[in-house]
This record gives structure tokens, C-alpha cells and sequence, in this order.
């Protein structure tokens, strides 16, 4: 909870820095696909960090919401003993006793994280300007998507870790020079992105069908209706077993082994403050989505497997950290005596291709 206490302006952190970076190294690779040192189509993933905890943000940003409305949440925070258990667990997770998360607390962290998404419309505003000026844009698809999102304080909680909406709805933008620009309000899924991307590069997906836990949005983009429901999955940090959901339409059903299910309206309940899974006038649709999830679903075994693989990281875990350990993680590799120019090289070449457009 240091995020929120500590919340504030900074000119430079390590997340801002990290991001400063995937922006500079995005558009240096578009350069080079716009100067052709590619002859293959190209897909580029550009992973920022931000907005995120810590809420911290640089000061031309945070002063854009010096008068924001929304500074507090929606719903306040209530006791510890109301909660429903799995948030009782994060409050644990999240060490809550230790801090006091006062409203100036909240208003900070609230206006860093707003600033942060105007910060991330910058960065990915570079980005877009570098496929136009290298004459990218008109045959690029673009798809934004986030991960999860973050509570900011409603109902005191914070981070991720929850299927509430603060944490559970991402944006999900497709710019397709064949799509027709529109919002669709039917809920989709992340894991929707690789059929769809295939879908629209012609890719068949025959290799590793049956894809069951995600599909194409194309048809979506057409004006069809989407029928299946979204399903979700969460066994990390302040978990004790697996949770899984199902969002159809506008209901939201959440089951755990631990604890009683919660089923949410939320046309009629956009906050889900109220659990209907106990409301007799609600027992069928409560039923229903309860053998939805038991056909869907091996709880137990998935909470076997979560287990054994924790375990299996365990055993080697301390072996992979001795002698030299290197990540799994992209290291862009960068030889200075092959970049800008360098006496072995031929300067009209260098000035030539490096140059887009090119000169007379």
C-alpha cells in the first residue's frame, strides 16, 4: 500500500523510464521496417507499464488533473468485516493494517493514474505518428489492450486480483482499414486476440484448433451478436483456490471453492453492491450459471495443477540462481561498431539507406 501513500510527481521512475525505452525502441523498429531492411510482414508487440502502481507521474501530466471530479471513488470504503471473503483476502495480501489510506491519499493516487493514461496517449501517439511518416498506417492493423485494471480505491480496495469491474474490464480498440468504426458494448476477451488477429491476416488456425476458450471478433466488427459468455480464471497472489467467473450479457457469475458464489446484475447494479445468489427471486439464474460452471470447470484439478506446478518452480528454483543466470526476458542486442557510421562503412550508403523517404 506504499503505492497510495507514497503517490505523488516524479520527473523520472523506473517504470517511466522502462516505458520511455519500449516507446524509443518501438519507433526505431518501425523506422527500420518503412526503410525496407524487412521483406516480411511484421507484428510488433509494444508492452508499456503504465498506467500502474506506483502511482506516481511527471508533472506536465498530473497538472492536467489538478480539477478532476473523480478523484474519489464511487463507492467508499467500507469495514474489513464486510467485505466478501476473497477481498478480505486481499486486504491481507495487500498488508492494510499497516497503512492509513487517508482521501488525500486516495486523490493522489487517483490523479497519478489518470495522468499516466494521458502519458501512455503520448507514447502511443509517437508511435502512430511513426507509421504514418514511414507510410505504415494504411496497411497496419492496431489492437490495444490492457491486462487488468485497477480498483483505485473503490470500496477500499486496490490493484488487481479481483473480477469486480475496476479490476476485471480492459480496453479492447482494433483499427482495421476494413473495419467500420463503432463501439460494441458486448463483452469480449483477451483471449480473443489471437483468433482475431489471425481472422484478419488470413491465418488458419487449423494447427491448433479446437481454439475453445476464445474467438474471432471480426464477426462482431460485421454487426453480428456475440453469443458465448466470457469466461475468467485468477489463481494468484491472495488466493487460497482458484476463482472463476462467467460474464454473459450483463450477468456476472463468480464461483470459489472457499466461499459463497456471487452473481451481479450489472445493468441494475453497475457497482455490484448486491449478491444476488441468495435472493430467492434469483435462484434459477443462480443455477444455471452453477452447472455452467461445473461443466466448464474441474476446480479440483485445477487447483491440483497450480499446485504441482508451484511446486515443480520450487525444486529448481534456487538451481537456475547459481553460476550465470540470464532472464528469459528480450534483450534488444545493439553492436555500436554496426551503428550510425563507422570508418569501415561506406558513407553514401549509410546516409542513403538509413534516409526515409529517400532523396533524388
Amino acid at each position: 500500500m506504499g503505492s497510495a501513500t507514497g503517490a505523488g510527481i516524479a520527473e523520472i521512475s523506473n517504470q517511466m523510464e522502462y516505458d520511455d525505452d519500449v516507446a524509443f525502441q518501438a519507433i526505431r523498429k518501425i523506422y527500420d521496417y518503412g526503410r525496407g531492411k524487412y521483406d516480411r510482414p511484421f507484428c510488433l508487440t509494444v508492452s508499456f507499464t503504465h498506467p500502474h502502481d506506483p502511482y506516481v507521474a511527471r508533472k506536465q501530466y498530473w497538472d492536467l488533473y489538478e480539477d478532476c471530479d473523480q478523484l474519489m471513488p464511487h463507492v467508499p470504503a467500507k469495514a474489513y468485516e464486510e467485505h466478501d471473503p476473497h477481498s478480505k483476502r486481499i486486504f491481507d495480501a495487500n498488508d492494510w493494517r499497516s497503512f492509513d489510506i487517508g482521501e488525500a491519499d486516495i486523490r493522489r493516487s487517483r490523479r497519478a493514474y489518470f495522468a499516466n493514461i494521458s502519458y501512455l496517449d503520448d507514447k502511443i501517439g509517437e508511435i502512430l505518428h511513426a507509421l504514418e511518416t514511414m507510410h505504415l498506417a494504411d496497411d497496419t492493423t492496431i489492437l490495444f489492450v490492457s491486462d487488468h485494471g485497477d480498483m483505485l480505491g473503490e470500496r477500499g480496495l486496490w490493484f488487481k486480483m479481483t473480477f469486480f469491474e475496476g479490476s476485471s474490464r480492459v480496453p479492447l480498440m482494433v483499427a482495421d482499414r476494413d473495419f467500420v468504426p463503432s463501439r460494441i458494448t458486448a463483452p469480449v476477451s483477451t483471449l480473443d486476440v489471437l483468433p482475431t488477429l489471425c481472422d484478419i491476416a488470413g491465418i488458419d488456425m487449423s494447427e491448433i484448433m479446437p481454439w475453445t476458450d476464445g474467438e474471432s471478433l471480426v464477426p462482431l466488427s460485421r454487426g453480428e451478436e456475440r453469443t458465448s459468455p466470457v469466461l475468467m480464471e485468477y489463481a494468484a497472489e491472495a488466493s487460497d483456490a482458484p476463482l472463476v467467473g462467467i460474464r454473459e450479457g450483463d450477468w456476472k457469475y463468480i464461483h470459489c471453492e472457499l466461499d459463497p458464489p456471487q452473481l451481479f446484475d450489472l445493468a441494475e447494479d453497475p457497482y455490484e453492491l448486491t449478491n444476488l445468489a441468495d435472493d430467492p427471486a434469483y435462484a434459477d439464474a443462480g443455477a444455471r450459471f452453477a452447472d455452467a460452471v461445473r461443466a466448464r470447470w474441474d476446480v479440483a484439478a485445477f487447483d491440483a495443477e497450480v499446485r504441482q506446478s508451484q511446486a515443480r518452480r520450487w525444486i529448481v528454483y534456487e538451481a537456475l540462481r547459481n553460476g550465470a543466470y540470464f532472464p528469459w526476458d528480450y534483450q534488444p542486442l545493439q553492436k555500436a561498431s554496426e551503428r550510425y557510421m563507422r570508418n569501415h562503412m561506406d558513407l553514401n550508403e549509410v546516409e542513403e539507406g538509413q534516409r526515409y523517404p529517400r532523396g533524388e
